[in-house]
Order: structure tokens, then C-alpha cells, then sequence
């Protein structure tokens, strides 16, 4: 069937067969994608990880009170007793859409229900954005296979399942929404369309600013693509104008959000932008007086001169810090070799560093057809009928780019991912319509050709369904973490029923004590103030937390006054190894995993409290600090499991085998334990997640040994 072939007629638009099919695709990927972020719901409809639950009550504060009075929030529940300012802490963006579409699309839902569907309907709805970004460079075939990709792109579902409402979702349709007005406005032939796309598409990448702090690097490779424009265009009036708008409307509205603010604005991000606009600027000026054989030479001269300016100013900034600095983990998007101090930062689980198998395991084979891609763009015989001169510079700057940032940590493999798409799909457009342009005699044309289909889609379908318990798709379909804690035990409604506990059964002024971990889960569940949370804005009182958690009782008892703290709550992971015998093994993500961090954080020695295997604990942690006390139980034996051999003392590849012992239960301790969750009370052999709320006896008085 002619694919040319008109199906019917609206006004001039004449709606043809391949209009039907580029619809079918695209709602193919659509749906492709909103059912494998979905896969969490078969484990409960609940909010997914940390933020997420800040990120709701946040949203809920605005359908509730109004704008105005969020962005004079000062969040009491958070950080107690100082608060905080949500507005300049926060992605304003992100909670500003979620209560604009629920006031416009929620109905009768709940905002809570709305809010778990939000990231996997704007995750999927960024499919139709990536064909357009593609089809700009390559066509509508390569804007297909772009969105097809991304439907199942490994890395950006992990980071946009549903109930995954944080900031990246709504930040990388924001991005490329963005990205697409401003390409595009360069691309266009009507320059009063151009000036449209060029206003929204500043407003659109500005509103991504405010919804992710990770849009930072969209400006790498529109910057970079500045200083290459004048060097790519001849027609210089539009950018001398359309370049600067883009530019001065990003940075304005940017700078007008409390977050990025002006920080930003006049730091390195903004000048990433700045500098390059005033090179545009300056070079199409010397240009214009330049000779037509000087021309060139001129601009890289100008070029070169600038880089040298900017390296030497920013190795002087490192002394005297005189532009406002990002925060490391954007530094080190930046500069990948960067390496922290702050053990707080090493702590959390997302800014660990990417490796080759982590790469070749998120993006399989595209890295391979990324790689062809790169060579048909770089092929002038090949390339030239499919990506014009300044797209075909914009894909590769894009393509190395998010490459780049993408190996400082693997959050950021969200944008290798990008990269991935965008030259993947080039590679497959070029290399189908060069394929199906080959002509065989007889059945051996349609067998080539039907040959060339199944491989593609054997290659590309492969790491969705192989190895079975590993693939991408079995990664998706993982539990909401509030059922298990960010552990790897099969879920549990010990947090659920914790957190309930704590609304119904605590004054609705008490203060949670507890790894930061758990704050947004406390403010937002349980309605109760906690001392830290997962914004980890105040590193000092974090530190405070680990310090108490492994000092003495008396001494945690002490700090805990100060902190005007009334309950304290600790996460365990265990294991009960026999169905007879009251037998457990501790270990696997709860708070009894996190010692070294506590001890590192707290700027203490983790021998201390740890022995040499880092795991078990020493008799000090076990007897003398507030952690080990808390913990319920104590232990029974050594075992071996490599040898069967048991010791009373402990010995290097044994493993502390426990059994329960409750140390503070009477009104005379520093604690009492108020509350346990289910999976404590558990006589089946198997994981636990046990939950223990421990509530302060303010009437102690604390024995000082001198």
C-alpha cells in the first residue's frame, strides 16, 4: 500500500496513510511506556522513594492554600525546630504543574492517586517530544525509532515508574520541549514563527530549570552549539537577534525562580550561555568587517582567545571562588574525575560512579548503533540527503556530551541515555532506507529485506526480555520502597503500619528522631515534625544524628534534649534462618547496615564500632552506644556457614547469629519501646523489615561516670 495514498481531507490538510502510521507508532510507544512504568502497581499504589512523598505534600500545600501562601511556606514539619523555606529549596516547577493539572485533569481523583500517575503519563507523553526533537535532524523515520527507544529506555523508566514523582520526569519533558522550540526556531524558514518558538521555547527550558537542577545540562550542548553557529550559518540576522532572546529569556526567568535563582544566573551555569551569546554576537560583527578569506580565521582567533580567558578565570574562581559554584554533584557533571570528601554525599546510592558494565547493561546494543550513527553523520556520501550541516554538529555535541556527564555518576545516565536515542535512531533511519533501497530478484528481495527487520527487532527487543530475572524489564517491576525500606526483602506494610501508628497514636506536636532517611516519609505519612530528611540541606545536624546514634546512652539521652526530640525511630533488616528455634541473622539495609556511614559522617572511627569484616558489630557498638542498645537483639553464637564451625567469640568469616532481647522496655531507661511493626513479631523463617519506634523518657536522669 502507497503510503502516500490520501485518506481524507480537513481544510488544506490532506490527512494521508503515513500521517495514520506515524499516530499508530507514536501511541504504540505511548502505551509501551506507561505500562512498563507501571509495573509497581502490582505491588501496591503508593508513592515510589523518598522524595516523592515530599514532593506530594508539597503539591498539596498549593491546591490547598494557594501559591501565594507557598511561596511564604516555611515548612515546620521539616527540620526541626529551624524549618525550612520550601519555595528556595525546592522545585517550584515541579509542584506548580502537578496542582495546575490536577485542578485541570484530577476530577474525582484523590491528589495522592493523581500524583502516582503523574510521572508515568508525563514520562510517556515525552515520547511524542523526542520524535519531534529527531525528526528535526533526521526525519520522521529517525523521530520513530527515537521514540520507540525511549518508550523502553532503561535508565529514564527506573527514574520516571509510576509513583516515581520527583523532579525527573517533568524535567527532561521540559527539557526537550525546550530544546525542540529553540532548535526548531533556528531551523525555521518563517521568522515570525521562529520569534514564537524562540519566546516559548526560553520560558519552557527555564520552567525545566525549575523542575530539575539536572537540566544544567542541556546548557552544555546549547552552549557549545552557540560558539559553533557562526561558523555554521550564513544567515546571521536571525541569530543576532533570535540567539540572545533565547538566552535573555532563559536567564530571566530563571533567575526570577528562588531555585536556581541568580546564583545561577551569575555563576557558571548562566555564563555557560552568556559568554557564548556575547561570542555569537561579537564574531558575526567581525565577520561582517572581516575580508570573505579572513572571515573564518578571525572567529577562531576571537574563539581561542575566549577559551584561553575562561580557563584561566576559572582556575582563578577555584582560589578565591569569586563566580558562585554549583554544588558538587554538578561539578562533577562537569569534570567526572572530581572526587568527594563529604561522606554525606558518598552515602547516597544514586551518586555512586557508572562503570562499562553498569553502561553496556542500561543501554545494550544502542551503544553499538550509537557508534554508527556517529559515522553516518560524520560520512559526508552518507550522511548528507538525511542531517543538514548545523543539526548534524548539534547531534554530535549532544551525543558526546551526555556520554560525558553521564559517567560521574549513574543518575545522570538518564542523559547517555538521550544521547544514545538520538544517534541510535539516525543510525536506524539511514541504515533502513539504504537497506530498502536494495533491490534482489524475485523472493530474495522481500527474504532480505524481512531478514534485516527481524534482526533489528531481535537486537533491540533482547535486553527487555534476556537474561529472565535481569532484564529491563524485570527492573522496572520492582515494589514501591516504602514496602521494603530500599532493602532487597520481598515487600511488607511494616512502614505503612508504622507511620500509622505514629498519626493515631502520637500528640500531633511530637518530634521524630531518625535517620535522615526516613524524614519525608515521617512529615508526610505520619504528620509528625522529624529532625532531618532527604533534602540534607543542614549537614551538621545530620552529623548530630550519626553522632548520637553511636555516642552513649546518657550522652544520646543528653543530645536528644536538645534536639527537643520526643520519639526515635530505627529501621532493621533481619532474617529468621529456622522455623523452630528464635534464631536471626541481621543484616541488609537497615539502620544496623548504615554504621560506617554514621561513624564516617560523624566523624568517627568505624573500628570503633565495626569489625574487620565492616559488618559485625563490635562488643562497644553492641553495650556502650544508644544505636546498639536500641537495637533488639543480642548475640547467640558465631557461626561459619563455609565450615559449620560455631565460636563464642567472634572470628573473621563468621557471621553473628542472634536472638531477641529487648534492652529498653521499662519506664526507668533513657527509651522505651512503644511500638514494633509486624515483621518483629514474625515466627516464620524469612526477611523482615522491622520498624521500631522508641519513645524518650524525659524524666531520666542520666549516671555520669567520671
Amino acid at each position: 500500500m502507497n503510503s502516500q495514498a490520501s485518506l481524507f481531507q480537513i481544510s488544506s490538510f490532506n490527512f494521508k496513510l503515513k500521517h495514520l502510521l506515524v499516530i499508530g507508532i507514536l501511541v504504540l510507544s505511548f502505551s509501551a511506556s506507561f505500562l512498563i512504568r507501571s509495573q509497581p502497581v502490582n505491588y501496591g499504589f503508593e508513592l515510589n522513594e523518598f522524595d516523592p512523598f515530599f514532593n506530594f505534600r508539597a503539591t498539596e500545600y498549593i491546591v490547598e492554600n494557594g501559591f501565594f501562601e507557598y511561596f511564604e511556606w516555611n515548612d515546620d514539619k521539616s527540620w526541626h525546630p529551624h524549618g525550612r523555606d520550601v519555595s528556595a529549596t525546592s522545585q517550584v516547577m515541579l509542584h506548580s504543574t502537578a496542582a495546575i493539572t490536577y485542578q485541570i485533569f484530577g476530577g474525582n481523583s484523590s491528589l495522592y492517586d493523581f500524583t502516582i500517575l503523574f510521572p508515568a503519563v508525563i514520562g510517556s507523553l515525552t515520547v511524542v517530544v523526542i520524535f519531534a526533537l529527531v525528526r528535526l535532524f533526521a526525519g520522521t523515520t529517525a523521530g520513530l525509532f527515537a521514540s520507540l527507544l525511549f518508550a523502553v529506555s532503561l535508565p529514564i523508566i527506573i527514574r520516571g515508574s509510576i509513583g516515581w514523582f520527583k523532579s525527573e520526569p517533568l524535567g527532561i519533558f521540559y527539557g526537550l520541549l525546550g530544546l525542540y522550540l529553540f532548535l526548531s526556531a533556528i531551523k525555521s524558514e518563517n521568522k515570525k514563527i521562529a520569534a514564537l518558538k524562540i519566546i516559548f521555547g526560553g520560558i519552557i527550558m527555564a520552567f525545566g530549570m525549575a523542575s530539575w537542577g539536572g537540566n544544567q545540562f542541556f546548557i552544555i550542548p546549547i552552549g557549545l552549539f552557540i560558539l559553533a553557529l557562526p561558523f555554521l550559518r550564513k544567515d546571521h540576522k536571525f541569530l543576532l537577534w533570535g540567539i540572545p532572546l533565547f538566552v535573555g529569556l532563559f536567564l530571566l526567568i530563571s533567575g526570577s525562580f528562588e531555585r536556581p535563582g541568580l546564583s545561577f544566573v551569575f555563576g557558571l551555569g548562566g555564563l555557560s550561555l552568556i559568554i557564548p551569546t556575547m561570542f555569537l554576537v561579537i564574531s558575526i560583527f567581525v565577520q561582517k568587517i572581516s575580508k570573505d578569506e579572513t572571515k573564518i580565521r578571525n572567529s577562531l582567533f576571537l574563539l581561542i582567545s575566549i577559551i584561553v580567558i575562561g580557563s584561566f578565570l576559572i582556575i582563578i574562581n577555584d582560589d578565591s571562588n569569586i563566580l558562585p559554584l554549583p554544588s558538587f554533584r554538578y561539578l562533577n557533571a562537569m569534570n567526572p574525575f572530581l572526587t568527594s570528601v563529604d561522606p554525606l554525599t558518598d552515602s547516597v546510592a544514586e551518586h555512586a560512579t557508572t562503570s562499562l558494565p553498569f553502561s553496556y547493561f542500561f543501554h545494550s546494543v544502542w551503544m553499538i548503533f550509537a557508534g554508527i550513527g556517529i559515522w553516518f553523520i560524520l560520512s559526508k556520501k552518507i550522511s548528507q540527503s538525511f542531517v543538514k550541516n548545523d543539526m548534524k554538529v548539534f547531534v554530535l555535541i549532544i551525543g558526546i556530551s551526555g556520554v560525558y556527564v553521564s559517567s560521574s555518576f549513574i543518575r545522570l545516565e538518564v542523559f547517555a541515555s538521550i544521547s544514545l536515542i538520538i544517534l541510535s535512531s539516525i543510525a536506524l533511519s539511514i541504515l533502513s532506507k539504504n537497506i530498502f533501497k536494495i533491490k534482489f530478484f524475485g523472493k530474495r528481495n522481500y527474504l532480505f529485506k524481512i531478514s534485516y527487520v527481524v534482526i533489528i527487532a531481535f537486537l533491540f527487543t533482547l535486553p527487555l526480555v534476556f537474561p529472565e530475572n535481569s532484564n529491563w524489564i524485570s527492573n522496572t517491576d520492582t515494589p514501591p520502597i516504602i514496602f521494603t525500606g530500599a532493602t532487597s526483602n520481598p515487600p511488607t506494610n511494616d512502614w505503612l503500619e508504622t507511620l500509622e501508628w505514629i498519626k493515631l497514636n502520637t500528640p500531633e506536636n511530637a518530634v521524630i528522631a531518625s535517620w535522615w532517611d526516613y524524614g519525608y516519609w515521617i512529615q508526610t505519612m505520619a504528620e509528625r515534625a522529624s529532625l532531618a530528611d532527604n533534602s540534607t540541606t543542614n549537614d551538621h545536624i545530620i552529623q548530630n544524628i550519626a553522632r548520637m546514634l553511636l555516642s552513649t546512652p546518657d550522652d544520646s539521652w543528653n543530645m536528644l534534649q536538645k534536639m527537643n526530640a520526643d520519639y526515635v525511630l530505627v529501621f532493621l533488616s533481619a532474617q529468621k534462618i529456622d522455623d523452630n528455634a528464635e534464631l536471626y541473622v541481621l543484616g541488609g539495609g537497615g539502620d544496623e547496615s548504615k554504621v560506617t556511614w554514621f561513624a564516617r559522617i560523624a566523624e568517627f572511627s568505624t573500628e570503633k564500632y565495626l569489625k574487620s569484616d565492616g559488618i559485625t558489630g563490635t562488643n562497644y557498638f553492641n553495650e556502650q552506644t544508644m544505636l546498639g542498645k536500641m537495637i533488639p537483639f543480642t548475640t547467640a553464637v558465631y557461626y561459619n556457614p563455609n565450615t559449620q564451625e560455631e565460636s563464642a567469640i567472634y572470628k573473621p568469616g563468621f557471621v553473628d547469629i542472634v536472638i531477641k532481647n529487648i534492652e529498653y522496655d521499662s519506664d526507668n531507661d533513657p527509651l522505651k519501646l512503644v511500638y514494633a511493626s509486624p515483621s518483629f513479631m514474625n515466627e516464620k523463617r524469612g526477611h523482615m523489615n522491622i520498624v521500631l519506634v522508641y519513645e524518650i523518657n524525659k524524666n531520666y536522669v542520666p549516671s555520669f561516670i567520671p
